[in-house]
């Protein structure tokens, strides 16, 4: 047996507080697709008292066709994903992959030493570790009793 429910017309229509709340929502939570949907890589960042790290996932790419510049408070990852070659004989059925050239750039959170950053590359993921300038560096001062 089915549960019958009654329709209200009233409770299908949206609020306007709804429809900004989800018009913010996608606007700003959404990554934002410079073109079909290719935004560049997926990063993360995080710090600790001494260094900024910044991880990349960079599939189908090799490390040395990645660039990796620091221009003051800015770092920029470029690249360029190849495209397989086209066959005509195939005839897909889904097709997700991204190709061509794309660029990342992100702010960084403090003042860094650019010279001293190190990069390494394995299995896919980019990992650039950037040290703090002394600067930024936390400090512990310690207290002389009297």
């Amino acid at each position: 047996m089915s549960n019958l429910i009654r329709w209200e017309p009233a409770r299908e229509m949206m609020s306007l507080r709804e429809a900004m709340d989800r018009l913010f929502d996608d606007a700003f939570t959404r990554p934002l697709s410079i073109r079909d949907g290719w935004s560049g890589p997926a990063i993360d960042m995080y710090q600790t008292d001494d260094e900024i790290v910044v991880k990349a996932a960079l599939p189908g790419i090799k490390a040395d066709e990645v660039q990796i510049n620091v221009t003051g408070e800015i770092l920029t990852l470029k690249g360029e994903v190849k495209n397989e070659e086209e066959k005509k004989e195939k005839a897909w059925h889904i097709r997700e992959q991204r190709w061509g050239s794309f660029e990342r750039s992100v702010i960084l959170p403090t003042d860094v030493v650019a010279d001293k950053a190190k990069a390494e590359f394995e299995n896919g993921i980019l990992t650039v570790t950037l040290p703090k300038a002394d600067e930024v560096k936390p400090r512990t001062i310690t207290v002389k009793a009297k």
